[in-house]
């Protein structure tokens, strides 16, 4: 019976490892427009584009629909969100909000 019990604890132990790395993200496939700008992972390119590393997820859906109808008026904003789908948008949003914050990523 205690070998039984040790294989199943290395089984469970194996299967959560494989679950984890399965889980593991990638960059989403419509992330180049934004990654121009924001960066790839989410370390903006220019002083006054703003990072989205780390941002919580629900502010960055609410910031995207204000650009997306015009109450942010940023023209560059609005072109580049019309230019994916919702589902698209929220993988791109899911992944910069998953991302290490640049303030953390000093030496």
């Amino acid at each position: 019976m205690h070998m039984h019990s040790l294989i199943a604890i290395s089984l469970a132990i194996a299967g959560a490892g494989i679950a984890f790395s399965a889980g593991a993200q990638s960059p989403p496939q419509r992330l180049g427009l934004c990654a121009a700008c924001h960066g790839e992972l989410g370390i903006a390119t220019g002083k006054t584009i703003p990072n989205l590393a780390g941002q919580n997820l629900e502010y960055l859906r609410s910031a995207l629909s204000q650009y997306r109808s015009g109450a942010r008026d940023v023209a560059a904003m609005r072109a580049a969100a019309g230019m994916l789908n919702a589902a698209e948008l929220d993988q791109v949003l899911q992944w910069y909000a998953g991302q290490q914050p640049a303030e953390s990523r000093l030496p």
